[in-house]
């Protein structure tokens, strides 16, 4: 173990940020002005930190096996210095796409996706309200200027998806994938439609049933604790937005999943699929244990495609793709206020989680999980590995006089003022 000290030095001369390594023995290894420090309570740590599995030292100190000091914005800095180049794993052969669509298969059950859906966002409500915004929006904010707080940006990016759908009184609006149901809301109360969510979170199946009844909205507003698989094409909707869901999906599901949507759209109708996305074509998971990291605590049985992948999907299931929007550095900065938050309130999330598991020990680990996971999705944002596309698709009607102009087959006008004026 000895060998691997002069190795790790010399790595360390490299990085931008400096660090110090407190080693099991005791000793310290550190450069002038460390800014992040790294104890390890055994060798095997150190043999991870020389082989750059990111992930697997992310691991070690979920666990409590490595203890970090520093803000994490320096931390993601020293990670992306130790990476040896971009980590992303591509296995493009015939038998790494054979294995990844087997194991997507099996692992997007009903059951299963209840299962990691509870996993994720059933931790505790609680936690969540202490760094997210107020209306509780879990996913890419909408910074239309450059001084907008995270309140302002996630209500512009409400906002952006109800004008992009054409939003309208009286429209029947379907929000697969509901969270804390500020989107509902956003559409009822500023656009008049008829909405209905669904999710598979109970505790925010529950929260938005508590908001409807609060606002007095249960005549045109309803949240289903519900798959997307079970929902029944009888009557169709005018309006469907998915946001920050079909990352959940898997990729073998895809095909399934726009077929849905588009049996559940009126002809004309209007969807909107919002998500992240890989980085790359043939991107299976970022690569240096990371996305094993993501796997394992945070999102189970996640997985991405690259944007092209998508079109083609919405394509085969019969939707015209007429707007895509990459949002990638807006989820970066949305990112980094989350991770901000939560910093500014470890001893209160702490205090949450450890009410909410009824163990101090869990507590700590999902805190530690969380204050990794959030501040790494800003890097991976910032550098690119990953990407959030918001794409607008039509069920063409057949008919080339519906719409404002010939052959558009739908209500979308085919300009895009109603979204920016």
């Amino acid at each position: 173990m000895q060998s691997l000290i002069p190795k790790i030095e010399s790595r360390l001369d490299t990085l931008a940020v400096p660090i110090a390594l407190e080693l099991p023995d005791g000793r310290r290894v550190a450069k002038p002005g460390s800014r992040v420090t790294l104890a390890f309570s055994d060798w095997s740590g150190l043999t991870k930190l020389a082989a750059s599995q990111i992930g697997a030292i992310g691991e070690l100190y979920v666990e409590g096996k490595i203890q970090i000091e520093g803000a994490m914005r320096d931390l993601t800095d020293v990670a992306v210095g130790l990476l040896p180049g971009n980590p992303v794993e591509t296995n493009t052969g015939w038998w790494g796409r054979l294995l990844r669509r087997a194991k997507s298969r099996g692992a997007h059950s009903m059951n299963k996706d209840a299962a990691q859906i509870e996993f994720h966002y059933d931790v505790s409500d609680d936690f969540y309200a202490l760094w997210l915004d107020p209306r509780r929006v879990y996913s890419c904010a909408y910074f239309k200027t450059p001084d907008m707080t995270l309140a302002q940006a996630q209500e512009a990016k409400l906002d952006h998806i109800c004008r992009k759908l054409m939003l309208a009184p009286g429209q029947r609006f379907l929000d697969i994938g509901s969270g804390w149901g500020a989107l509902l809301m956003w559409a009822a109360e500023h656009y008049g439609v008829d909405a209905t969510g669904i999710t598979l979170s109970k505790n925010q199946h529950a929260y938005v049933q508590r908001l409807i009844d609060e606002k007095g909205l249960g005549g045109r507003v309803r949240v289903e604790l519900r798959d997307y698989r079970e929902l029944a094409a009888g009557k169709p909707f005018d309006r469907i937005a998915s946001v920050g869901m079909f990352e959940h999906v898997g990729a073998a599901n895809m095909p399934a999943y726009f077929a849905r949507i588009n049996e559940l759209l009126v002809p004309g109708g209007i969807a909107m699929n919002h998500g992240i996305t890989s980085g790359r074509l043939d991107q299976d998971q970022l690569g240096n244990g990371m996305g094993d990291f993501i796997e394992k605590y945070i999102f189970p049985g996640g997985e991405l495609l690259h944007v092209t992948h998508v079109l083609r999907e919405m394509a085969m299931a019969g939707l015209e793709m007429v707007d895509t929007e990459n949002l990638r550095p807006h989820y970066a900065r949305t990112l980094w206020h989350w991770s901000d938050g939560l910093e500014s309130k470890l001893e209160a999330a702490l205090a949450v989680l450890e009410r909410s598991t009824g163990s101090r020990e869990r507590a700590e680990r999902i805190l530690r999980a969380y204050r990794l996971y959030l501040a790494g999705s800003a890097m991976s944002f910032e550098q690119g590995w990953i990407s959030l596309h918001q794409i607008l698709a039509i069920k063409p009607d057949g008919h080339k006089e519906t719409g404002l102009m010939p052959g558009a087959h739908s209500a979308y006008p085919f300009v895009r003022d109603h979204i920016y004026l």
